[in-house]
């Protein structure tokens, strides 16, 4: 009998504030790679941005309320535990945790274009499967990336599923 290895998928990001396209995002790689969860790894600061809007209580408490009624998604905050908001940090933090589960990291095809800059991106796509999720206008960018050129096909997966055509900075905006 062969037992089926069971797989998390991870999204990280401010979530300033959630919106569906997290919620699509994780609902997709759930259902077409079979997850058992989804952590959403909320930041208290994206190294490649500004300050965030909200406090990280508040974007914590809006994202369980949002996601209350999936509860295949995780919400949590790890950078007190592991001390670095380091994509890396929690990659290696996570296979500790979960051992014997397969990783997959969920990003978006604007975070492909500057995986590259990422601390150890390299061991990031060794560590977990990448699964890239398409966001208009950046696909074509996206598939000429350094990382895209770089990673296995085998580790990293270029999703193309109905998108949502929403960010958190737009939400900014309004």
């Amino acid at each position: 009998m062969i037992k089926k290895v069971k797989k998390i998928g991870i999204l990280g990001g401010t979530f300033d504030p959630c919106h569906k396209g997290h919620l699509e995002i994780s609902k997709e790689a759930s259902k077409k790679f079979n997850l058992e969860n989804v952590i959403w790894a909320i930041t208290k600061k994206n190294p490649f941005k500004k300050e965030s809007n909200l406090s990280l209580e508040n974007r914590l408490k809006i994202s369980k309320k949002f996601t209350k009624k999936y509860k295949f998604i995780q919400i949590h905050y790890y950078e007190k535990r592991i001390r670095s908001n380091k994509t890396i940090d929690l990659i290696n933090y996570l296979k500790k945790k979960f051992l014997n589960k397969e990783l997959y990291l969920l990003i978006g095809a604007d975070s492909l274009i500057k995986f590259h800059r990422w601390k150890k991106w390299k061991d990031i796509s060794k560590k977990c499967k990448i699964l890239v999720f398409d966001r208009y206008p950046y696909k074509s960018k996206a598939l000429k990336s350094l990382a895209f050129k770089h990673i296995s096909k085998e580790k990293l997966k270029f999703i193309n599923f109905k998108k949502v055509n929403i960010s958190s900075s737009q939400l900014k905006k309004i």
